[in-house]
């Protein structure tokens, strides 16, 4: 369904992501066609994930860390989502419950695409649904 990134972005939403001249797979994928920021990303980079089953930041023993608590602040700001949200979301409920409830939060009414949260309009009709990102 939609690739969550350890940080508890759904890369699903990502202008990256949806953008069809160089898209890119999500930030666990490991390919050539990932962004250079997106590649360098402390986060997606960090030696401690590997420590975790989950592969999630919410298990890691410096959660939430200096950089995450960041990223979070930005994401809140700027497009009304909070990864730290997400991560509490995936360990209490489960992946699958958090891909649905994404799915329900972002799925464009008008045409069935996915809502941009960066743009905060879904990228195939243009439309922003009311009451949407």
């Amino acid at each position: 369904m939609y690739s969550i990134a350890a940080c508890g972005m759904n890369c699903g939403t990502c202008l990256a992501y949806l953008r069809q001249k160089n898209h890119c797979p999500g930030c666990r994928a490991w390919t050539e066609s990932i962004p250079r920021y997106c590649a360098r990303c402390v986060i997606r980079n960090c030696d401690r994930l590997t420590k975790t089953s989950s592969g999630f930041c919410y298990e890691c023993e410096q959660y939430p860390c200096t950089r995450l608590r960041q990223l979070d602040k930005r994401y809140r700001t700027r497009y009304r989502t909070s990864f730290l949200e997400n991560l509490e979301f995936i360990r209490d409920y489960g992946l699958e419950s958090f891909q649905k409830r994404e799915f329900d939060r972002w799925h464009c009414p008008d045409c069935g695409g996915t809502i941009c949260i960066h743009r905060g309009y879904c990228l195939q009709c243009a439309e922003k649904p009311s009451g949407k990102a």
